[in-house]
């Protein structure tokens, strides 16, 4: 490996506590992805102990009512909150580092302390709305780090691009009317949530701002890439934003038993580095949110895959660009209403 950019990889051993037995979402995630990492000399990422997220940045995006609620749960000894949400008392912490290892994130990135960094840790977050705990999510840790560049920074553009297989349901509300926050949601359907179809663009100031881009099962490379560099890029240029954060599960993985997408390892890698030649062209800043991922190998070795187009000196040059995918295309149409001319140059 060459020369590496300042990258941190944000982590804790607190995540491995909460743990359920029988759980799809299990402690063995992290522990695979740490021995890939580990294996890679980390990638020559500094490895950070995630602090605790503080009650103001989870008041950012959710009530006093849902973090008292979770945090008297877990108080408690635990529960279900649905049929795939369960919290045990060691729940609290891990949910809590979750959250403030992307915050700190955003802190490392825009307080010029990294480059790129990841956060990599669980429970994952972005089905977490508001008031609402759902799909192995208790705190949505990516709008809680989006939501503390804006208040906290004082950046007025901010991008999350979320390729999970499922749809990040809380992430799309929490901006809905937010023009500030522009997502893209990447996304198997139908599929859980069942949220995310192609006429929900937001609301209010935020119309045009929430991207939803269904696929249906079976989708690869060709299409998953395509929507990246194509839709994802194009939005990117027209819109400017200051920091891009990626909400990245790896579930959309051929080998992940909770969906049926096709994305291979090469697939994440060709992703990672569309939005990484997107984020250097307008000198923002991109980090690295861990979302889902349930086949062991399939998470690790796709981390392991994107790292050096990410952490590597000098923007990854495309292989060969991707074709523009009927997908694409169709998603550009979408789109043209509320972005004039987005996509005219790959069309023509």
């Amino acid at each position: 490996m060459g020369e590496t950019r300042r990258s941190i990889w944000l982590r804790h051993d607190a995540v491995l506590a909460h743990d359920v037995p029988g759980h799809p979402e299990r402690p063995a995630r992290i522990r695979a992805l740490e021995a890939e990492m580990s294996a890679a000399d980390w990638f020559g990422c500094t490895r950070v102990e995630a602090p605790a997220a503080s009650r103001e940045a989870l008041l950012g995006v959710h009530p006093e009512t849902h973090v008292t609620a979770i945090e008297e749960l877990c108080a408690s000894g635990g529960g279900a909150i649905d049929a795939d949400t369960f919290a045990v008392p060691a729940t609290w912490e891990a949910a809590l580092r979750a959250a403030g290892g992307a915050v700190a994130l955003v802190d490392a990135l825009l307080g010029g302390d990294a480059d790129f960094g990841v956060s990599a840790l669980r429970p994952p977050g972005h089905h977490a709305e508001t008031d609402r705990a759902m799909g192995f999510c208790f705190f949505n840790n990516v709008a809680a780090a989006a939501r503390h560049a804006r208040s906290a920074h004082g950046l007025e553009r901010v991008m999350i691009v979320d390729w999970d297989v499922h749809h990040g349901n809380g992430t799309n509300d929490i901006f809905h009317a937010d023009a500030g926050v522009l997502f893209m949601s990447i996304h198997e359907w139908p599929l859980y949530p069942g949220t995310g179809p192609a006429s929900d663009v937001g609301s209010g100031e935020g119309e045009g701002f929430t991207v939803n881009v269904p696929v249906p099962g079976g989708t690869g490379d060709l299409a998953y890439t395509s929507l990246v560099e194509h839709v994802a890029g194009a939005l990117a240029a027209a819109w400017e934003p200051q920091l891009v954060l990626i909400s990245a599960g790896f579930d959309a993985h051929r080998d992940d038993p909770l969906a049926s997408c096709r994305v291979s390892e090469a697939g994440f890698a060709a992703m990672a580095a569309s939005l990484r030649r997107a984020a250097d062209r307008l000198g923002a800043p991109l980090g690295l949110v861990l979302e889902g991922g349930y086949d062991l190998g399939a998470l690790a070795h796709s981390m392991a895959a994107l790292m050096p187009a990410l952490v590597d000196v000098g923007t990854p040059r495309a292989a060969a660009p991707p074709e523009l995918h009927p997908l694409a295309v169709r998603a550009l149409e979408r789109l043209e209403p509320y972005w004039p001319g987005l996509g005219a140059s790959v069309r023509a």
